[in-house]
């Protein structure tokens, strides 16, 4: 048997086995994942529509943060409401400024063991400094603290499948599956319709790990030293979680930056040289498009990347990179937001294969143990 080309034995020697099995789940845990929050519909849509709230925040910390930044725009069009991202590690050491007293908040946290420091002591702040604060926890973790969590105000534990519950550093699987959770939650009168949309979502992935998967070995196998990563709107916490996937799981060796294609012109563009890797995650809205092509098409002006990537729906057009990444030739269509899907998993098998080209385990790539799978030695202090 093997997972992403490699067979499991090859995988345990290379220390890369849990890693390589939680990519390569993903297509299927998402129908799973859709059953999930199917069999809990009715107990989900009372808990959300039957209070009234000033506003909701999305929180998580690290790669649980970027589900937020993706679901911004999405719980704002479809629950027509007051919603922010705010990272656990922001609203801790700043809790007032994004919490009041005058306020009834929906907490919605995500995380993948449950038993960071900054996740739990996000919800404790909120439960004490908001008017009201009801919880959704969204998290891998049966045993986990904020899964076990008690608060004074109601709660909802949204337990995701067991495997999503990664065993490797980096998280894959669990990501994916939380923000499939977070997309179908803010859309649960639409569910069935969806059902559609998250069987694409997953043919898409598996085409990925199939037709693309020696494609992005060469890539991976560039001699590049810097990436960039640039998406727009639910895509730009693609492009941030793609990043920190290659950043992390090469132990920090290629240092990574994320921008949406505007934000990329002001400044950042100085980073670009021969050594650098760029990867532009196409949306396949037709407005947003213009500008993301306006700016690949810019990349000829100051200095030449080593290489440039494509990830794209379809391509049917040209465009001035070297690699193009397409999910589909037969005129499928795939919500813009539920392209954040398929579109990390080439910024994960990046990461995944450039891990393995430069020596390290991809299952534990931190030879200095600098991170860890669950953050360490972060004290929690009380507010004055």
């Amino acid at each position: 048997m093997q997972y992403l080309g490699l067979e499991i034995e090859n995988l345990k020697s290379l220390g890369a086995i849990d890693t390589a099995r939680e990519i390569s789940q993903q297509p299927e845990i998402w129908l799973k994942i859709w059953d999930l929050i199917k069999n809990q519909q009715k107990a989900l849509s009372s808990f959300i529509q039957d209070h009234q709230y000033d506003k909701i925040i999305l929180t998580g910390a690290g790669t649980s943060a970027y589900i937020g930044e993706s679901l911004e725009g999405t719980f704002y069009r479809n629950l027509h409401h007051n919603v922010t991202a705010i990272p656990t590690t922001h609203l801790v050491s700043h809790p007032y400024d994004y919490l009041s007293g005058n306020e009834s908040i929906l907490l919605i946290s995500f995380a993948r063991s449950g038993n960071s420091p900054e996740s739990k002591a996000a919800v404790k702040l909120a439960d004490n400094i908001s008017k009201t604060c009801h919880h959704l926890i969204i998290t891998c973790n049966m045993d986990g603290d904020l899964a076990t969590y008690e608060s004074k105000n109601k709660k909802y534990i949204l337990l995701l499948p067991k495997e999503t519950n990664d065993k490797s550093l980096a998280m894959t699987s669990s990501y994916t599956s939380m923000l499939l959770s977070g997309l179908l939650l803010s859309r649960l009168n639409e569910l069935d319709e969806l059902k559609a949309q998250v069987q694409l979502a997953s043919d898409y992935a598996k085409g990925i790990l199939t037709d693309h998967l020696n494609e992005i070995k060469e890539i991976a196998d560039l001699p590049f030293k810097r990436a960039v990563f640039l998406g727009s709107g639910p895509l730009l916490g693609t492009a941030t979680e793609s990043q920190l996937k290659l950043q992390e799981l090469t132990d920090g060796s290629i240092i990574c930056k994320h921008e949406s294609f505007l934000g990329f012109r002001h400044g950042p563009k100085a980073v670009v040289d021969n050594e650098t890797l760029i990867v532009f995650i196409l949306s396949n809205s037709t407005y947003a498009s213009k500008y993301e092509h306006d700016l690949m098409f810019a990349m000829d002006k100051g200095k030449k990347a080593l290489a440039m990537v494509a990830i794209a729906e379809r391509i049917d057009f040209d465009i001035p990179v070297g690699y193009k990444i397409s999910h589909t030739q037969n005129g499928l269509h795939l919500e813009e937001d539920f392209m954040t899907l398929p579109g990390v998993v080439p910024g994960q098998l990046l990461g995944f294969f450039k891990s393995l080209s430069l020596g390290l385990m991809p299952d534990q790539p931190s030879t200095s143990g600098a991170i860890s799978r669950v953050v360490q030695g972060v004290n929690i202090y009380d507010l004055p």
